[in-house]
């Protein structure tokens, strides 16, 4: 409610006199909707959105109780304050509105002072809260996206110590986000996963050179320090994750993102359920963007031979609930390929070739 905006109050009653009387109270300072019993409140709320409503409690059809808690199970209009307006004057009636969630319960009959100061006290308390809640929402949208900063100034750095492009990242937190949509996760949870996807292999900043850019396969001893890559991801990742969801999420798919459905994966051998589900998505998406891209050490594989690679390992390799939603989605992984797809001189790498 903008300044100098007269705020709306919602006038909820089934006696034409009462709508009379509070409409002749406060007529003066607030726009004020009618409605004569709950159905109408109802629809009278979704479409006008008042300030405040005050809310009868015996009407026809749907009681004022009932009206206070549908609008409460409703995020679009819980926050909305409702004060009780009735001839039910036991202490019952009273404490069963206000643990509804009423701010207010006022018996009839009206006293003119009584309803303007209760109305007035009730919208500036309102408008109160509401002023903190857009802050907190603003600091807490600032301090997201300032954890998503420091995770992407993270994972730019992992990018330029390997051999890797920018590309592959981009590629396989789409993936992840897929699976994750696919899986029936939220859009907010989905897209942390997108976000916080690129940070997979941000412990290969702690691998040395002649490891990670070796162009041929690496020795058992190499080996074995490549495997270290995800510890230290966790390491660097883990000092933030006790304030953090985004950096707790980044630290499980750094840590767990090479570990293996049938717990022959590494670096702690987990298996199955004990592997966090963002781990698991990870792993679909990590390795088939690498199956389907060239490196220093393979060529590139066939879109159809790496999407049969995904499906031969699932309950091994992979979460045998995973694969079949990655399967599903194949037309949106098609579209992710070509829009992200490597150019490197005048060839094209879209993972068609065998």
């Amino acid at each position: 409610m903008s300044r100098g905006e007269k705020a709306k109050v919602l006038v909820v009653d089934d006696e034409p006199k009462n709508l009379q009387l509070l409409r002749h109270i406060l007529k003066d300072e607030y726009d004020l909707i009618f409605a004569k019993d709950g159905r109408s409140a109802l629809l009278n709320v979704a479409k006008h959105l008042p300030n405040l409503i005050l809310l009868d409690v015996m009407m026809p059809g749907i009681n004022g109780y009932q009206v206070l808690e549908r609008l409460k199970e409703d995020h679009r209009f819980s926050h909305i304050p409702i004060i009780f307006c009735t001839a039910n004057d036991s202490d019952d009636d009273e404490s069963r509105g206000l643990e509804l969630g009423a701010v207010d319960y006022i018996i009839k009959p009206f006293r003119s002072r009584i309803i303007r100061n209760r109305v007035r006290n009730h919208l500036n308390l309102h408008s109160q809260s509401e002023h903190y809640r857009h802050l907190l929402n603003h600091q807490h949208q600032e301090l997201i996206e300032s954890r998503l900063r420091s995770l992407q100034m993270l994972g730019k750095a992992a990018e330029y110590r390997d051999n890797e492009t920018g590309l592959h990242v981009i590629r396989m937190s789409h993936y992840a986000e897929i699976i994750a949509r696919g899986f029936g996760w939220n859009q907010y949870a989905s897209e942390q996963l997108l976000h916080v996807a690129p940070m997979h292999d941000i412990g290969k900043i702690g691998t040395p050179d002649h490891i990670l850019r070796k162009p041929g396969k690496l020795n058992a001893q190499e080996w074995q320090e490549m495997k270290q890559h995800p510890v230290l991801g966790s390491e660097i990742i883990g000092c933030s994750t006790k304030q953090s969801t985004l950096f707790a999420m980044a630290r499980a798919i750094a840590l767990t993102h090479h570990e293996r459905w049938d717990g022959q994966g590494y670096p702690h051998n987990l298996k199955g359920e004990d592997i966090p589900i963002e781990g698991r998505m990870v792993a679909i998406a990590d390795v088939f963007d690498a199956l389907t891209t060239k490196r220093p050490y393979k060529e590139a594989w066939s879109f159809d031979k790496s999407v049969g690679y995904i499906s031969e390992q699932s309950g091994t390799q992979f979460d045998p609930a995973l694969v079949p939603v990655f399967l599903n989605q194949l037309d949106a992984v098609k579209q992710v390929m070509q829009q992200y797809h490597e150019v490197r001189g005048n060839e094209v790498m879209t993972g068609d070739q065998d």
